[in-house]
């Protein structure tokens, strides 16, 4: 920080970033490639990673192809495959890590607790569980949506008496063979582990709310010559990139127009749903009763015919409760279960909670968010001047990659500092007028979409849509290309 007449700058600013997977590592680049050096990144993990550490569930993958979820400034030409399995994902992303010595400005094993802010000097400070702070003059919450596991309130789950482990918090130890295996939750984490297991357990039940729409997906290998040709040929790779991106917004086309558009893909949908399930009652069981592209739209050429496994069994009846040695359900029934894996997704509208975070006048960001979370262009929120949000409330994409938000995201955050120091302003704040204004426009965007037809993981309780971005990748980017000085107060020192 400056005094008197010195000249303030951006690299003035100790930046503390929350949160150690695409988000964050994109934060830190990209603030230290532009003389924002005095960055510190803190994780809960030993390792970088993020959601990638964590999730080694068996098929972890991800269902957007890597080409395209990757870094625009750190593209690979030796992908092993079209959509590449969580090793390969990690070892990308700490290979990122490394080569732009983000090391030196890790701390491992950070679970933070407190964030606050102090409206005298314009600083946070970052408090971790075990007493360890950090001090700051801005922070980058990247903590994304997938963070916090999702375990329901099942009555009797502490007393279940067998392993039981959450897919993103997976047991390498337990082995599964031969026994009998509960998988409660159909999300797309289990519509990749219930596929990679069951030719081992001895049984499988499993526990679904409701079905899931369903594209194919063949995710064959890379042909050695075809990795060649990526690697050898830049300009193949921009093309492909460009190509994947109209693609999958495609998707967004469908979601967005389910009357029309979606029509086809519902179309789509059913022809393959269909010659993949040949048992009338499996497809009776899995079958989704809501509107096409209501919830996200699953990929995946092997969960399906899964179902109709000898050892496995599809249960659509409510799960009531837990016993030491089994599931309970609705119609009286009682399963027996040697292991429990909960496949129930994420806290996604919870975000960075359960962190408290602190802002002007003692007011937290639980409490600004009480009526649904809401943040200028998902980043910027009033009263919490100087503090960013990367993969905020309305961020999510539904037919993209979070990594071109993310990339757009963090450019824009640059450029707040920037302008910060360039004002020789203490902290940066987005007027309320402003945030409103375009959170109303960002909600009346939902209208008449597949989004709004069904209740879903991109709402919160009130049945706010609180997740996704309404329109398209490239819309988005445009938004924040720019930041526009107007619509934020740079607080005077």
């Amino acid at each position: 920080m400056t005094a008197g007449n010195e000249m303030n700058t951006a690299s003035d600013t100790r930046v503390v970033v929350v949160g150690a997977g695409f988000g964050g590592i994109a934060a830190a680049i990209e603030l230290r490639s532009h003389g924002i050096t005095d960055v510190v990144i803190l994780d809960s993990a030993p390792e970088i990673g993020g959601t990638w550490y964590y999730n080694a569930y068996p098929g972890a993958a991800c269902d957007v192809p890597s080409h395209l979820y990757s870094f625009s400034f750190a593209q690979r030409g030796d992908w092993s495959r079209l959509c590449s399995p969580q090793p390969e994902i990690l070892e990308y992303l700490q290979g990122v890590a490394k080569e732009y010595g983000l090391e030196e400005v890790f701390v491992p094993s950070v679970r933070v607790d407190t964030v606050r802010l102090d409206e005298d000097t314009m600083t946070w400070t970052v408090v971790a569980e075990d007493g360890r702070s950090w001090e700051a003059g801005a922070v980058v919450l990247a903590t994304g949506q997938l963070n916090t596991p999702a375990i329901p309130a099942i009555p009797g789950a502490d007393g279940f008496a067998g392993p039981q482990m959450h897919s993103a918090r997976w047991d390498h130890e337990v082995d599964l063979r031969g026994k009998r295996v509960a998988v409660v939750g159909t999300g797309a984490s289990a519509v990749q582990f219930v596929p990679a297991i069951a030719p081992e357990v001895g049984k499988m039940t499993i526990f679904q709310r409701s079905g899931n729409w369903f594209f194919p997906r063949k995710n064959r290998y890379y042909p050695p010559a075809l990795r060649r040709v990526f690697r050898r040929a830049p300009g193949v790779m921009r093309f492909r990139r460009f190509f994947l991106k109209g693609y999958l917004e495609s998707l967004t086309i469908m979601i967005r127009h389910p009357n029309t558009v979606g029509r086809l893909g519902r179309i789509y949908s059913t022809l393959f749903m269909r010659r993949q399930l040949r048992d009338p009652e499996v497809r009776r069981k899995a079958w989704p009763d809501y509107t096409f592209g209501c919830k996200r739209i699953l990929f995946s050429s092997h969960y399906l015919p899964a179902l109709e496994r000898e050892n496995v069994e599809l249960v659509t009846d409510r799960v009531t409760g837990i016993e030491a040695d089994g599931v309970r359900t609705e119609d009286g029934r009682h399963h027996p279960v040697d292991v429990l894996i909960w496949g129930t997704g994420f806290k996604t509208t919870e975000f960075m909670f359960p962190m408290d975070v602190v802002g002007r006048a003692g007011r937290t960001l639980q409490e600004e968010w009480s009526e649904g979370a809401h943040a200028h262009l998902g980043m910027t929120v009033p009263g919490f001047p100087s503090l960013f949000v990367l993969y905020g409330p309305n961020t999510n994409t539904s037919g993209g990659s979070i990594i071109v938000f993310l990339e757009a995201q963090v450019a824009y955050v640059r450029q707040a500092l920037e302008e910060t120091a360039r004002r020789r302003a203490a902290a940066v704040e987005v007027r309320r007028d402003v945030e409103q204004a375009s959170d109303r426009r960002l909600q009346a965007a939902f209208e008449g979409t597949a989004w709004t037809q069904c209740d879903s993981w991109y709402r919160d309780e009130s049945g706010r849509i609180v997740a996704n971005w309404p329109k398209y990748m490239e819309q988005y980017v445009r938004a924040v290309s720019r930041l526009d000085p107007t619509e934020y107060d740079f607080v005077s020192r």
